[in-house]
């Protein structure tokens, strides 16, 4: 039986290039990774989806137990999860974020 939770999330990140779950949404994020996440998308203009995993304790548990990843906010480029603020933003320190987006808005 297919659980809906887990077909909206698998739905975002294989529809998106770019797909961030977060919480809140990406003008009104409620949380500073969060905002953090939405801050460097938005450095590079990169076109994004975004869930808000506050509306339903599910979506966390699901997305969690999808990706094997415990913390929000989880971003994931071209289906593959990058992981969260911190790697992102060690990864836009070092240059590889902006290569791995236009990459993915490339392809």
């Amino acid at each position: 039986m297919s659980d809906p939770v887990l077909d909206e999330i698998k739905k975002l990140i294989e529809g998106n290039r770019i797909a961030l779950f977060m919480k809140g949404t990406p003008d009104m994020p409620r949380c500073g990774f969060s905002a953090g996440v939405v801050e460097l998308l938005r450095k590079y203009k990169a076109p994004f989806a975004a869930m808000d995993i506050l509306p339903d304790p599910r979506i966390r548990q699901v997305l969690s137990s999808y990706s094997s990843w415990p913390t929000i906010p989880q971003l994931f480029i071209q289906g593959k999860l990058v992981g969260g603020c911190d790697i992102v933003r060690e990864m836009d320190a070092k240059g590889e974020l902006k290569s791995l987006i236009e990459g993915a808005l490339k392809s």
